[in-house]
């Protein structure tokens, strides 16, 4: 990573546009307030989302696609990222990996998502933690090392456009990691350790308590590995803890905090490797919020700080020198979200929402010998501001007993950029109670990050948001009493005012149209045996790295009193590593198992293994994965 300096950007955000958002923040939020059930309370859970509305919705009744995948599922195969078990069962999202463990930045980094071919590396995919957007303010893509499993209970995969709900950066999807939290009285402790190939090493230990109306729960977790490569070492601490309290049985207040830092190497590609390309990394956010839950109506409003610390060493290549300074760069996005929904009358729903952000940061270069300051030959260094607000309005109502109609719209403003109109619609088809049908329209959009505005010589403060429309339709089935279900997508994308560098400058040239198919389906065949497959297809006009053309995934699930195994094969086709006049496309495949063993109540052990064919494969270009790699480890319980 290169950068020069960042000049101070306007800090000019409508005052009228301040006072409403003040106004808003202070509306009465316990209307309606009749009993103290949630309207959701008779929908099974692995139905119940919270991503494509704010509140707790029927996933039956909302016409986007989202995928859920719980705790169970994050946590059997003993990941410590939630990427890994993600690629694997959500069709059509891809993660780019380096290595065992962990993704780093800069240059040669992994971690790349990609979703439907349009990618968060760029900014145009957003990852949330119960519902606040996470990403580094000044280049604007997601940091993938930060999102572990110690502080999941479920993720929800929006794939396709959440502008409307979400703002900027959701313009390909949203990866929304919903937090865990402690619903009876009680203690729980868990401790899991595990060590493998290559010198890697991972520990995780949680406590999670419930006393009345109080809760919480706290997590902290270090791993570290040498990897398959010399000069490719990775080391990570992180700790989340989230405390709760139940003010009434209507309300309740929360506040969390998540840290990670890493260190991280990479050494180059295999045809041009590199010295000292180390970076030091700590990210972190910290939220407090106040919710509300009716039986017909229920809302939050939360405050969030998003922050991060970078300190990176390019490295030199053979025979040249090594670098004299390092970059640095400081950022942060604070904001405020406020939400309340509302069941007006039979079968309907409305939801309002104000978001603000204040989004800053600073790029400098210190002296590797004295840590001072450096002036840069560019633009000067200094720190830089944005600020977003914005407001939405979605509109639920099920017509007949076999119609749902859902329709959104948002209005947001940006600092620099100006205003954008965000529409979103869709219906929902139940010919019958087992089946639906849904046809989703959608607007997605992104901001220019201010790396693409201030930082480097292509840099263009001119630079207008990129835009994208989205066409979706899709059917879901359940048969033999949810035991088998199913289902496939069809979607067609198009956008346009994509950035690109031309003549050494960024501008709003590219278009993207890409369309594709998914499908999916899972048939729980027995108390013992669970059987899961998932597809994509898709066809781009302009092919982007990391984007496969066809991505597939088998798995089964076996269990049996002591013994629980999962293992999977996934077949990885036409794969850009390159794309121009010296493109190339790369075909894998990939079997994973893992085998858990209940030694004692409290005393698990388990076995992983990836790539147990052995296959010869790269994911980035010039940066081989290793052959069959292996982990073991105890899981204590109490």
């Amino acid at each position: 990573m290169n950068a020069n300096a960042t000049r101070r950007v306007p800090y000019n955000t409508n005052n009228m546009l301040k006072k409403t958002l003040l106004s808003l923040l202070w509306l009465p939020l316990t209307s309606y307030a009749q009993t103290t059930l949630p309207d959701t309370t008779s929908v099974r859970l692995d139905n119940v989302v919270v991503t494509g509305t704010r509140n707790q919705t029927d996933i039956r009744h909302l016409p986007m696609t989202v995928n859920i995948v719980g705790r169970e599922a994050l946590t059997e195969q003993q990941q410590t990222s939630v990427l890994p078990t993600l690629v694997e069962q959500v069709p059509g999202l891809f993660v780019t990996s380096r290595g065992m463990l962990g993704y780093g930045v800069s240059g040669g980094a992994a971690g790349g998502i990609n979703l439907r071919g349009i990618t968060g590396g760029s900014g145009q995919l957003l990852v949330l933690i119960d519902g606040h957007p996470q990403y580094q303010g000044i280049y604007g893509h997601p940091i993938s090392d930060s999102y572990q499993t110690m502080m999941a209970e479920r993720v929800e995969v929006l794939r396709g456009p959440a502008s409307m709900l979400y703002g900027s950066n959701a313009m390909g999807g949203v990866i929304n990691i919903v937090t865990r939290g402690m619903k009876e009285d009680g203690l729980r402790t868990h401790i899991n350790l595990g060590a493998g190939s290559y010198g890697t090493f991972q520990s995780e230990a949680s406590n999670q308590l419930r006393s009345g109306r109080f809760s919480s729960t706290v997590a902290a977790q270090y791993s570290r590995s040498d990897n398959h490569r010399p000069r490719m070492g990775f080391e990570q601490y992180g700790g989340y803890v989230k405390l709760g309290y139940d003010l009434s049985d209507h309300w309740n207040i929360y506040a969390d905090a998540d840290i990670t830092h890493f260190n991280s190497s990479y050494p180059g590609s295999t045809t041009s490797p590199l010295y000292e390309a180390d970076q030091w990394i700590t990210r972190g956010v910290v939220t407090a919020a106040v919710e509300n839950h009716y039986d017909r109506t229920s809302g939050s409003l939360s405050v969030y700080n998003n922050f991060g610390r970078h300190k990176i060493n390019d490295g030199y290549g053979e025979g040249a020198k090594p670098q004299t300074r390092l970059f640095r760069s400081k950022d942060a996005l604070t904001g405020i979200s406020w939400y309340q929904s509302a069941r007006l009358f039979e079968g309907n729903r409305l939801t309002v929402g104000v978001d603000y952000q204040h989004i800053y940061g600073k790029a400098y270069y210190t002296s590797r010998e004295t840590g001072e300051v450096l002036e840069t030959q560019n633009k000067q260094s200094g720190t830089s501001h944005r600020n977003e607000v914005a407001g939405y309005v979605d509109f639920r109502q099920d017509i007949f007993s076999w119609l749902t109609v859902d329709a959104g719209i948002r209005l947001d403003h940006h600092s620099v950029t100006g205003s954008e109109w965000i529409p979103q619609g869709g219906i929902v088809v139940r010919p019958m109670e087992s089946g639906e049908l849904k046809a989703m329209v959608s607007k997605g959009f992104r901001n220019p990050s201010m790396r693409e505005m201030y930082l480097y010589p292509p840099s263009n403060e001119d630079l207008k948001p990129e835009r994208m429309m989205n066409y979706e339709l899709s059917w879901r089935h359940r048969l033999f009493d949810n035991a088998l279900t199913y289902g496939i997508n069809l979607f067609y994308l198009k956008a346009d005012n994509l950035i690109q560098t031309v003549n050494r400058q960024n501008i709003n040239t590219g278009e993207l149209q890409n369309k594709g198919v998914e499908m999916e389906a899972n048939w729980r065949i027995n108390s013992h045996w669970q059987v899961s497959t998932n597809h994509s297809y898709l066809h781009m006009k302009n092919p982007v790295v990391a984007a496969p053309t066809y991505k597939g995934y088998l798995g089964a699930h076996y269990r049996c009193g002591l013994w629980n195994v999962i293992a999977g094969i996934q077949q990885i086709s036409g794969l850009y590593t390159a794309i121009g006049d010296a493109e190339q496309k790369k075909n894998f495949t990939l079997l994973n198992a893992t085998v858990n063993y209940q030694v004692h109540p409290i005393v698990g052990l388990w076995l992983r293994g990836e790539n147990l064919l052995a296959q010869r494969y790269e994911i980035n270009l010039g940066y081989p994965m290793p052959k069959a790699t292996f982990m073991a480890g105890v899981n204590i319980k109490f």
